[in-house]
């Protein structure tokens, strides 16, 4: 769908130079996406993998961000691959709905109640990245907590239009269980994509 080098705005890796690869495609459906317009794999034409590598390693950065839509819908070993002959840290940002596919370096799965994660994803999770949309997605949170690895970083984020309400929950929350951290979205506090 596109891509661009920038900073890393959310979860373990803020702050890092990264190349976003962000691929067209996703029936997760959540009503507060930003990225709607990925949705419809077909609405954005196809790249060669050639391509994309090319273009991601352009750059002085050698760390590529797979996101989405829901990067997973795509089995990713060839692109993976091929990023990994480059020189690249190959990390995915996925919602954990489909099988797990490549070769990765860091995985963050944020999961959707618009359709479950396997657990076979979230436990090679390195990252679960928890959006906080209402008071009820503590809980939910927990839930999958219980579902990964013990090594996995734990984070909390507020859903970027609910920010101002949430965030003073999720600091409380963050201070009584501090196996959990706050995630925010740098990126766009930094206006940069």
């Amino acid at each position: 769908m596109e891509q661009f080098y920038t900073i890393q705005g959310e979860g373990y890796n803020t702050g890092r130079a990264a190349y976003f690869l962000r691929l067209g495609g996703c029936d997760v459906g959540c009503v507060w996406c930003d990225v709607k317009e990925s949705w419809d794999a077909d609405a954005h034409p196809r790249v060669a993998i050639a391509d994309m590598v090319t273009a991601a390693t352009a750059n002085a950065g050698r760390n590529v961000v797979i996101t989405g839509g829901e990067p997973l819908m795509h089995d990713l070993t060839q692109l993976t691959a091929a990023l990994h002959a480059a020189g690249c840290q190959n990390w995915i940002e996925t919602s954990g709905a489909y099988p797990l596919t490549g070769q990765w370096d860091w995985i963050c799965v944020s999961p959707k109640k618009f359709k479950a994660p396997l657990p076979s994803v979230l436990q090679q999770a390195h990252e679960l990245k928890i959006i906080i949309f209402n008071k009820s997605d503590f809980q939910w949170a927990e839930q999958h907590a219980a579902l990964v690895g013990e090594h996995t970083r734990l984070y909390l984020q507020p859903e970027w239009s609910k920010a101002s309400q949430m965030m003073p929950l999720i600091v409380d929350y963050v201070k009584e269980n501090p196996r959990w951290q706050v995630s925010l979205q740098t990126h766009k506090y930094l206006d940069i994509p």
